[in-house]
């Protein structure tokens, strides 16, 4: 039998004053919960010694008990849980080395958020309830739940724009594989196309960030000339925020849409392994390449592919696949980015840039899933042409 996805549905939430008061409230004892759980796993691990979520939850239930924080009381205990647990995932994230040491969470800089398990609301009649509340939330159901879905946990968040949300996460029954098909494709991402396909097509970069550019800068003038601490400064910076928030969701939006397209049309999809956490460190291009958004690209294409039963292939950072010609095979000496178009010196064939890359990349990935390579990701072969092939789980009928 196939398993249901889990999915997350994600609404827009309007409170009322009380319910609104009542979630910041909550978010601030979230937060100081989960600052002092890892200040005291931060002092034990100085030592030496581990300390877990049992030993967390347990001072947790101390803690309550104390003047001084007594009014852990006044909001639900289970997102107080759920952030020992979130914790608790942090540290083996990091123990296991797949992420830095877990810092602290901060009013300014962290996204305020409470998570609720099933104990911890009520949904009936598409209506949801959290506890501690006698009226249900205001919820704009844009889309609905999947039919007889049953939530297992909703969050709660608030973003740096004043904007309330509220993350639905159920079984998804109608996410299933899509039937076969023989089509694959290569995926070189860029700037001056965001995309450009082995296909020959060129997907236009849309720029959110440069469009809004004037409005944001003009905006951020406003919010430096304003008193720290002042009304109005915290005005300018909902301005500032609102604009970056107008930024995200147009980015978001046109990659979703994007990315479900590719996946739909296509069996096969290769692209290549870059290290954006280090491109960005270009002065030059931080800005465009953090506007492209590749790596927010890359999670949408794989995490798609795993549901509708396709295939991602990532080929090696270290492929040439700009300086190799498609045709012959020959390797230029060098290819600086300004060059868009080249003839190689070998076959006397004119080359687009990336179109030329999309076409490696696509015949480096095919080579992996053929010969079965890429299990593990392959930093050195003789010709070069390493991949890491990402599997999609495996659904039994």
């Amino acid at each position: 039998m196939t398993t249901d996805v889990k999915r997350a549905f994600k609404y827009r939430l309007y409170p009322t004053d009380t319910q609104a008061a009542e979630l910041s409230r909550t978010f601030g004892c979230v937060r100081k919960v989960y600052n002092l759980a890892l200040a005291v796993r931060t002092e034990a691990w100085v030592r030496g010694e581990r300390v877990n979520y049992n030993a967390t939850s347990a001072m947790l239930t101390a803690w309550k008990k104390t003047d001084e924080l007594a009014y852990l009381c006044d909001v639900s205990s289970v997102p107080l849980q759920q952030a020992l647990r979130h914790l608790q995932s942090a540290f083996a994230n990091f123990f296991g080395k797949r992420a830095k040491y877990p810092r602290f969470k901060s009013k300014k800089r962290s996204r305020a958020s409470a998570e609720y398990t099933t104990s911890g609301f009520r949904y009936r009649d598409g209506e949801l309830t959290l506890a501690k509340m006698k009226e249900p939330l205001d919820v704009r159901w844009s889309r609905p739940l999947p039919e007889g879905a049953v939530p297992s946990t909703v969050t709660v968040s608030q973003d740096a724009a004043g904007r309330w949300f509220v993350s639905v996460l159920c079984d998804d029954p109608g996410v299933r594989p899509l039937p076969a098909v023989d089509t694959a494709v290569g995926i070189d991402v860029g700037l001056t196309s965001l995309l450009t396909l082995s296909t020959g097509e060129k997907i236009t970069n849309p720029r959110h960030e440069r469009k809004d550019r004037a409005r944001l800068a003009k905006a951020q003038r406003v919010l430096a000339k304003k008193a720290k601490g002042s009304a109005n400064r915290v005005k300018a910076r909902i301005k500032v925020a609102k604009i970056h928030a107008r930024i995200a969701d147009r980015r978001r939006d046109h990659l979703h849409k994007l990315t479900t397209r590719l996946v739909r049309e296509n069996q096969t999809l290769v692209i290549e392994d870059l290290t954006v956490r280090n491109m960005v460190k270009n002065r030059s291009l931080a800005r465009a390449i953090s506007d492209a958004s590749w790596a927010e690209f890359r999670s949408m294409l794989e995490y798609k592919a795993a549901w509708y039963g396709r295939e991602v292939i990532t080929v090696d950072r270290f492929f040439p696949s700009s300086k190799l010609c498609s045709h012959c095979g020959a390797l230029a000496a060098s290819m600086p980015l300004h060059v868009r178009t080249w003839t190689c010196d070998s076959c006397g064939v004119t080359h687009d840039r990336d179109g030329n890359a999309a076409h490696n990349l696509l015949a480096a990935g095919l080579a992996v899933s053929v010969c079965g390579a890429g299990v593990r990701p392959q930093r050195r072969t003789p010709d070069g042409q390493s991949a890491t092939k990402q599997k999609t789980p495996r659904r039994e009928p």
